[in-house]
C-alpha cells in the first residue's frame, strides 16, 4: 500500500473498481435469468427439455449428472415435456456423455425415441447455440444444478431460445462448492459469449432429430 493518504485512497478506489467490474458479469447473469427459474412442479409444459452434461464415472453418469437426468425423467413421466435433448462431450471415442445419458434415461422410463443426442455440447454456450441453430429448438426447459442453471438460462436466451430453468438441488459437498465457486469465473466468459456470440467449436449441418421425435410424440 502507498504510504501517503492520497495514495492509499487511490489504491482503495482502484480495488473497489476492480471488484465492481468483477461482479458485473455475475450481476448480468442473475438479472437475465430472473423470472425464468421454476421447480419441476410448476415449470410450464414445454415440448423440449435440455440436459447438460456433467461428467461420467466409469462410463456412467456422475451423481450430479444422474440427478439432472432424474429430473428430466420426472418431467417426462408427469407430462411436462415430450422430448429430451441430451448435450455433452463426445470428443474422444472412449468418452461418450450423450449416449450414457440416453441409456440412463431409457432405464428410468424415457423411451429412446424421445431422446435426441447432441455429441458436441462441449460447454454451455456450445450446447445452447447448437440447440437453436442445429436442432431448431426455440423454447425449452433447461435442467442443471442450481449453481449452474442461471448461466445456462442467460446463455440460452442470448442464443435465441426462450428458456425456463429447473435447478437440481444437491448436497452441498466439496463438488457443490467447487461448482459454485467456478461459476463466479465462468460468468465472465458467459458475458463475453453473450456479447460476441461466437460459433460453437463444431456447428455442423441442421439436424432433424428434435422435429422427428416430436412428430412421433404426436
Amino acid at each position: 500500500m502507498p504510504r501517503d493518504r492520497a495514495g492509499r485512497r487511490r489504491a482503495v478506489q482502484v480495488l473497489m473498481g476492480l471488484c465492481v467490474l468483477a461482479l458485473l458479469p455475475a450481476t448480468w447473469m442473475f438479472l437475465t435469468a430472473d423470472g425464468r427459474l421454476r421447480t419441476p412442479g410448476d415449470v410450464p409444459r414445454t415440448e423440449v427439455a435440455v440436459v447438460f452434461g456433467a461428467g461420467l464415472w466409469d462410463g456412467e453418469p456422475s451423481p450430479y449428472l444422474a440427478h439432472r437426468l432424474d429430473t428430466a425423467a420426472l418431467l417426462y413421466t408427469t407430462g411436462r415435456i415430450k422430448v429430451v435433448l441430451v448435450t455433452g462431450d463426445n470428443s474422444r471415442k472412449d468418452y461418450d456423455e450423450p449416449d450414457a445419458m440416453r441409456a440412463y434415461l431409457a432405464r428410468h422410463g424415457v423411451p429412446g425415441r424421445r431422446v435426441v443426442t447432441d455429441y458436441a455440447g462441449f460447454d454451455t454456450w456450445d450446447s445452447c447455440i447448437r440447440a437453436r441453430k442445429v436442432f431448431g429448438v426455440r423454447r425449452a426447459v433447461l435442467i442443471s444444478q442450481d449453481f449452474h442453471i442461471r448461466r445456462a438460462v442467460a446463455l440460452c436466451r442470448a442464443a435465441g431460445l426462450t428458456p425456463y430453468g429447473v435447478g437440481v438441488a444437491d448436497v452441498r459437498d466439496t463438488t457443490w462448492y467447487y461448482g459454485a465457486t467456478r461459476e463466479l469465473f465462468a460468468a465472465a466468459k458467459a458475458a463475453v459469449d453473450a456479447a460476441v456470440r461466437p460459433d460453437p467449436r463444431f456447428l455442423g449441418p441442421r439436424e432433424k432429430g428434435i422435429a422427428e421425435a416430436l412428430a412421433r410424440a404426436g
